[in-house]
C-alpha cells in the first residue's frame, strides 16, 4: 500500500460551490468526522477519530480548531509530535511540523456528531459550548464513548472537562445504542440524536 495511498487523505479542503475549485486548509487530520463552525467565532472547529492498535489509552481522539495550513501529524505522529514508531520511513521533518490538538475527548470514543449551540438551548452551563455523539469504542476491553458529550465553551474555545450529556447506551457491559449525529431542531430547543445501532432518533428536551 505505501504512502500514495495517503494522498488526498486526511485533509480539510476548502471547496467552492460554483466552480468546485478546491484549497487545502488542513492536512494531517487523520479522520474529522463532523465539521461545524464555531458561532461566536466563526472558526472552523472538526471532531477527529485518531488511530488504533497503538493500545487502550493511545491515541486519543479529539475536538480542535482547523487552523488554516496547519499539520496534525497523521500518519508519522499523534496529539502533536508523539511520534508513531510503527510508520516507515520516518519523517522527522515532518514530526516537526505537526501541532497538538485543542481539546482531547478520551482514547477511542470514535466522535462523529458536532453541533454548537451559544443561545436557547438548555439553558444554564449549557447553554454555550458544544455536543458531541460518541459511537463508542470497538477495539476495548472497557467500552468508551457511547454517549453525547458536552463541552462548554468561553471566549470561542473549550473550557472545563467534558460533561455526560446524554447516556444509557451500555447495559450489562453491552452496547444498546451509538450516537452519531446531533444536531438542533430549527427552534434551537430539541437535541436531536441519531443512532445507528438501534436505528433511533431521540430527541432531548429540557425538562418542563
Amino acid at each position: 500500500r505505501g504512502m500514495s495511498v495517503e494522498e488526498e487523505r486526511a485533509v480539510v479542503w476548502e471547496i467552492d460551490r460554483l466552480t468546485g475549485a478546491r484549497r487545502t486548509i488542513a492536512t494531517g487530520i487523520r479522520n474529522p468526522t463532523a465539521l461545524a463552525i464555531e458561532p461566536t467565532s466563526s472558526q472552523l472547529w472538526a471532531v477527529v477519530n485518531e488511530r488504533d492498535e497503538l493500545g487502550p489509552e493511545l491515541a486519543p481522539d479529539y475536538l480542535t480548531s482547523v487552523r488554516d495550513g496547519s499539520f496534525y501529524g497523521w500518519p508519522y505522529s499523534y496529539w502533536g509530535q508523539n511520534v508513531d514508531p510503527r510508520v516507515r520511513p520516518a519523517r522527522p521533518d515532518m514530526v516537526q511540523r505537526a501541532i497538538a490538538p485543542d481539546y482531547a475527548l478520551g482514547s477511542h470514543v470514535a466522535a462523529l456528531g458536532l453541533s454548537f449551540v451559544t443561545d436557547g438551548g438548555f439553558g444554564g452551563r449549557f447553554s454555550q459550548g458544544a455536543f458531541i455523539g460518541e459511537h463508542g469504542s470497538w477495539n476495548r476491553q472497557d467500552l468508551s464513548g457511547y454517549k453525547v458529550s458536552w463541552v462548554a465553551f468561553a471566549n470561542g474555545r473549550p473550557v472545563g472537562e467534558p460533561v455526560d450529556f446524554v447516556t444509557g447506551f451500555i447495559a450489562d457491559g453491552q452496547a444498546r445504542g451509538r450516537p452519531v449525529g446531533v444536531t438542533f431542531d430549527p427552534q434551537r430547543r430539541i437535541l436531536l440524536v441519531a443512532d445507528d445501532l438501534s436505528n433511533t432518533v431521540w430527541r432531548i428536551a429540557p425538562a418542563r
